[in-house]
């Protein structure tokens, strides 16, 4: 694992060395972003100028540059695309009434998900036949519970991480309490080993394998969204098969950020929100997946609803009417079309960039990140430690930055200096370099920023 970085790391002194420049200056950062072949994807998105922050202006040396936002993990930015494809929709509402659900227009609301599942298929590794588009993440989570947690009184138990994000917590503890077991007894929180940050993989197999037999459903995020560690997903559904359990992740934070292989890793059902690395809009449609061994759901509950009944004869409104097969035959309501839109406009860019091309870019952006805070930061004093693994097997574009100071104080200097990012009280920032809108001079400047802001919050 450790040859890995170190390769990575040697890349990029091959890379500046190429260049006839030093890695740390100004001029390594303009020739990486001069040499990207994503580069142009920039352009497809709305990039916040300072200006329009809500930030004291006047201090602000030229308020019609770009800010440096670095908050794909919370909210994407918007495509420039998705004012043109909501407004169509707008449009068709205005002129055709309740007719725009059946209209010969290139996208009629009736089968407007489908618009978006086989692209979204392709970004998270599935068939289109195991992908629904649909609800919210937690809506999504427990819809896929009701199938997938089955507890009974040997094997009720349920594997989590300890300090997942707090939803998925809400969301198993009801579920656990629903079947009239003790969250205390039957949920699992695995934490990392004292002093440390994040899980070891083999300590998650050697849990499934000790406690394997009481366990129903092992049920980790694909990068945990605190530290920003990515989980072997491939390893630990292996390993929960092995011992019987079902396998389900939540992929909020790693849809669209790494690649994604769900189908050919055996994984039982997963699902994700769509605002953060997949640009969809506040609050976007999530969506879910079911493997195709269980397409039917056979001898298993579900919650069902009238958008999971077969297509064709779903406007006969008969009540005994088959349910789709595969994921989307969880569906229940019809979906909303500008959201739906929303999340199409992005969807068309990750075809055009491709995953594993976008995740190469990442790889070298973040381990550049990643060297200037360790060559800015990481001396005797230790200002700022990288929480986040070394290893870019086991990570996605974020690195988590614990502070030796109190966050606030440099986060508010770092906002008024136009670098838009998110902190976790008290002392973390989390950075996300996001490879479709990006720069590698964006991750110079941000450094230079934060070298002034934590001399300024030093010296208050």
């Amino acid at each position: 694992t450790h040859t890995h970085t170190h390769t990575m790391s040697t890349k990029l002194q091959k890379l500046a060395e190429q260049h006839s420049v030093a890695l740390d200056s100004a001029e390594f950062a303009k020739r990486m972003d001069h040499a990207d072949e994503l580069a142009s994807f920039r352009n497809e998105f709305h990039i916040p100028k300072l200006h329009m922050l809500p930030i004291d202006q006047s201090k602000l040396e030229d308020p019609q540059q770009d800010c440096i936002y670095l908050c794909g993990n919370s909210l994407g930015l918007q495509p420039k695309q998705t004012r043109q494809l909501v407004l169509e929709e707008l449009d068709k509402w205005e002129r055709r009434g309740v007719m725009g659900h059946f209209d010969d227009s290139p996208r009629p609301w009736v089968s407007i998900d489908k618009t978006v599942t086989a692209k979204s298929a392709f970004v998270v590794g599935a068939k289109e036949s195991e992908v629904a588009v649909m609800n919210t993440l937690t809506v999504n989570l427990h819809l896929l519970m009701v199938p997938f947690y089955r507890p009974t009184a040997q094997r009720h138990k349920i594997l989590m991480e300890a300090k997942a994000f707090p939803s998925d917590k809400l969301a198993i503890v009801s579920q656990v309490q629903l079947h009239g077991f003790d969250p205390a007894e039957a949920i699992i929180e695995l934490a990392p080993k004292e002093g440390e940050h994040c899980l070891n993989t083999q300590d998650i197999v050697s849990t499934i394998e000790k406690q394997g037999d009481d366990i129903a459903l092992v049920l980790f995020s694909g990068v945990q969204y605190y530290t920003g560690q990515l989980f072997d997903m491939e390893v630990i559904t292996k390993a929960a098969h092995a011992k019987g359990c079902t396998v389900g992740f939540d992929l909020a934070h790693a849809v669209g950020n790494v690649v994604l292989r769900l189908h050919d890793w055996g994984v039982d059902f997963a699902c994700w929100c769509s605002y953060k690395y997949l640009n969809s809009g506040p609050g976007g449609i999530a969506g879910a997946f079911v493997h195709e061994k269980h397409a039917d759901l056979p001898g298993r509950p579900r919650l069902g609803g009238w958008w999971g009944v077969d297509r064709d004869r779903r406007f006969t409104m008969d009540h005994d009417i088959p349910y789709i097969s595969g994921a989307q035959g969880l569906q229940l309501s019809n979906p909303p079309v500008l959201q739906t839109v929303s999340l199409l406009a992005s969807l068309d860019v990750f075809q055009r960039a491709g995953m594993e091309a976008l995740r190469a870019k990442s790889e070298l952006l973040t381990q550049y990140l990643e060297y200037l805070v360790e060559s800015e930061f990481g001396g005797e004093a230790k200002v700022v430690k990288i929480i986040t693994p070394k290893e870019i097997q086991h990570r996605g574009c974020q690195l988590s930055l614990m502070f030796s100071a109190l966050i606030q104080p440099i986060f508010h200097e770092l906002e008024q200096r136009g670098v838009v990012c998110d902190k976790r009280e008290p002392n973390v920032l989390r950075i996300a370099p996001t490879p479709l809108y990006n720069t590698f001079t964006d991750v110079y400047r941000f450094i230079q920023l934060l070298k002034e802001c934590v001399k300024i919050c030093a010296e208050k």
